[in-house]
């Protein structure tokens, strides 16, 4: 018998400090990056999106890889890219730790749409108020220092 596995997640991370060094050329760069370390990993991305501060993405995990090992190849992999391609970025990092969110089947094109209109909606609403209600919509307990 063959093994079927759905494992759709919304996975959002930041720059170090919150620093908003993510140009929109880099960004543009950034995404079809991600997109290929996510697809030599068995993953798929069914969207990438971000801003300045801070990067979205759903994937779809294959059965063989948790979501620790997804953050680490993307977050590890892009990282080493950037500071090795962007002359100036070269004390560039990610903020440690990440949010992953489990996506039912059905909620993926809302989720998509969310991801592709992130500068619109940072128009209205800061990163961490954005993460704030997505930890509160998933239940997560936390205290305002594991958001610094």
């Amino acid at each position: 018998m063959h093994s079927f596995t759905s494992c759709l997640v919304h996975c959002v991370w930041s720059t170090k400090n919150r620093e908003p060094c993510l140009s929109p050329d880099l960004r543009g760069r950034l995404s079809p990056y991600l997109g290929g370390i996510a697809k030599q990993n068995q993953m798929k991305t069914l969207a990438i999106g971000g801003v300045a501060d801070h990067v979205h993405v759903l994937l779809s995990l294959p059965a063989t890889i948790s979501v620790a090992k997804a953050m680490q190849l993307l977050k590890g992999n892009s990282s080493k890219w950037i500071r090795e391609t962007f002359p100036k970025m070269r004390a560039f990092a990610w903020q440690e730790g990440y949010g992953a969110f489990s996506v039912g089947v059905s909620g993926v094109d809302a989720t998509v749409t969310y991801i592709r209109n992130q500068a619109a909606h940072h128009r209205t609403r800061s990163f961490r108020e954005e993460y704030v209600a997505m930890l509160k919509k998933h239940g997560f307990a936390y205290e305002e220092s594991m958001l610094a």
